[in-house]
């Protein structure tokens, strides 16, 4: 649901207006100017469910598609396109197929009165004075507004008013309540938009919170001329980061974040950044997989696409936006929604023309390690908070992180082969990369014996946990972890439990790692079969498959699920590896 501030309304205009046909032979991206200008970009803008036209001046419809800088992509790629898909479960979802179109009922709901009472208080006309309309979103639109009494008397706030004739379905009801749930649940954080308080009567649903009057974040880079520097740039990832990480350790996914859902709290330079806009929002555990497609093209994860997805999806939204902050460019791009999504399934966002080049290799691996479409391999909130792009920016903290009961639950029912393989590979981590278990390491609060134990983490995530985590069921799985007999883990054997090969095999020293850590193992003597027997058999090694190599050796095939042979043509007929462990 789109909550938006500072922007004046003007007439809406229909978002059918001055289409683009695929057969259109304008393909060139609209210049920051033209957007910045107010000029209609010619490209068609992508759907959304809302009946509520764009009441924002200069802009012909509500969409992240006309507003972000633009990429083209000159390679076409192959249909089929899940476009078709994608706007039927959006339509399904919040029940119409075109703005001003008739509703699509879901299931048997055409029947069945839908019960639109969310038990709010009903007395909002007495506690507020509605002001100018600041904003439209998919679902309804943003008031400024001033309190009549009570403790916000006098202070000026955003409403949101959701028309309840536009709910209609119960999955759109929903989505309303949760909303209001999450923003009780998880306010309090410094970059978070503030909620007040939850009101309605017999047409609208009203949600009070804190009125920003920066704008936002996608106006800010427009003024800027399309980028920032890399400077300013760690600022607003360091506060876009830290809020999405809180969110992910209560077991909230945003779900669609953008530039244009971060606004600043003023029209300072230096002011504070706000997340909005949680009405696409959800709860997840860390071992369970969302799967229906929602989102803002542009910012939308390989893995929604395929619907299966967790908090990982916010990263890849995240990267996007990285992205665009230092090269004002979006890292994918095509004229119609279908190229949209292909783009965002095949292509590679290119890190070879301008300013690329000229950024620091830090900033550039920042940005590779979020937009990796194998989401396993994607940085989670706090590993990006620790990356060494930001090291050393102000007001730095990184927050505990739930994959690391993930992969420790992995590690306590592994085998005494993998846990030896895993312990080699983290004796090959460098010291930014130990920074980031060390604090993990710490917060669950080591003995003075510096170990730490899996009952204790239990009361050290209640501790920092909200009715958000509860409702995620988070905590849930946290006891479940926390439960599992296995004996106190000092620092060593935790950076063994705690890391993820996956998102190790991201990095461009992967390679480096997995030789580092097999010369270990060898050494240390876990290894019961040597590798390199396999290897120089001949060059018709490379033919066989795994299943053929687990069937010779299924002890190796322990350590080293994966087996990766390949000719290094540079220099003769050898070989080399690299290994994965699950």
């Amino acid at each position: 649901m789109g909550l938006c501030h500072g922007k004046p309304s003007q007439h809406p205009k229909s978002i059918t207006e001055n289409p683009i046909g695929p057969g259109s032979a304008d393909d060139e991206p609209a210049p920051l100017s033209s957007i910045h200008s107010g000029k209609t970009p010619k490209f068609p803008f992508f759907y959304s469910p809302s009946p509520l036209p764009s009441a924002f001046k200069n802009s012909p419809a509500n969409s992240s598609v006309s507003s972000t800088p633009l990429r083209l992509f000159k390679r076409p790629f192959p249909p089929p396109s899940p476009a078709k898909h994608i706007r039927a479960l959006l339509a399904r979802r919040h029940g119409s197929v075109k703005p001003n179109e008739a509703t699509i009922p879901e299931g048997s709901e055409c029947d069945i009165a839908l019960d639109k009472s969310f038990g709010y208080s009903k007395s909002f006309v007495n506690h507020f004075e509605l002001e100018e309309e600041v904003g439209r979103g998919h679902f309804g639109y943003t008031c400024s507004a001033t309190g009549k009494k009570g403790s916000l008397k006098g202070q000026d706030v955003a409403v949101k008013v959701i028309p309840k004739s536009k709910m209609t379905t119960a999955i759109a009801i929903e989505d309303v309540r949760r909303e209001v749930k999450m923003l009780r649940a998880l306010t309090g954080h410094k970059n978070l938009v503030q909620f007040y308080d939850s009101y309605e009567d017999e047409d609208n649903v009203y949600i009070v919170m804190e009125l920003c009057k920066g704008g936002e974040l996608l106006d800010r880079i427009l003024s800027r001329g399309g980028k920032y520097s890399e400077d300013d740039a760690k600022v607003v990832m360091v506060q876009i980061l830290s809020v999405v990480a809180y969110c992910h350790l209560q077991g909230v996914v945003h779900r669609d974040l953008k530039p244009e859902n971060f606004l600043f709290n003023s029209k300072d330079e230096h002011s504070p950044l706000k997340a909005i806009d949680f009405g696409l929002s959800d709860y997840v555990k860390p071992d369970e997989r969302l799967n229906d497609i929602v989102g803002s093209a542009y910012y939308v994860a390989p893995e929604v696409l395929h619907r299966s997805y967790g908090t990982e999806a916010d990263m890849w939204s995240i990267g996007v936006i990285a992205y665009i902050l230092l090269c004002g460019s979006r890292p994918f791009w095509a004229r119609t929604e279908s190229g949209i999504f292909r783009a965002v399934l095949k292509a590679d966002p290119n890190f070879d023309e301008a300013p690329w080049p000229s950024l620091s290799a830090d900033a550039v691996d920042f940005v590779k390690r979020l937009l990796n479409k194998d989401y396993r391999k994607r940085l989670t909130a706090a590993q990006a908070l620790s990356h060494p792009w930001l090291a050393g920016c102000h007001d730095l903290k990184i927050p505990l992180d739930m994959i690391i009961f993930k992969n420790i639950k992995a590690y306590i029912s592994s085998s005494s082969l993998r846990k030896a393989a895993l312990r080699a590979v983290a004796k090959t981590l460098t010291i930014p990369q130990l920074t980031y278990l060390r604090e993990q390491f710490t917060m669950l609060g080591p003995n003075k014996s510096g170990y730490v134990s899996l009952q204790n983490s239990k009361s050290v995530v209640a501790r920092i946990g909200t009715d958000a985590m509860k409702d995620s069921r988070v905590l849930e799985y946290v006891n479940m972890v926390s439960s599992l007999q296995y004996r106190k883990l000092d620092f060593e054997e935790f950076c063994a439990a705690a890391i993820s090969v996956l998102q190790l095999e991201g990095m461009e020293s992967w390679e480096q790692h997995a030789r580092r850590a097999y010369e270990l193992f060898e050494k240390d003597g876990n290894r019961p079969i040597m590798i390199e027997e396999l290897a120089s058999v001949s060059l018709s090694m490379c033919n066989i498959c795994v299943s053929e190599i687990e069937s010779e050796c299924e002890s190796v095939c322990m350590i080293f699920l994966r087996v990766h042979w390949h000719i290094n043509k540079g220099i003769g007929c050898h070989y080399s590896y690299k290994f994965g462990l699950f």
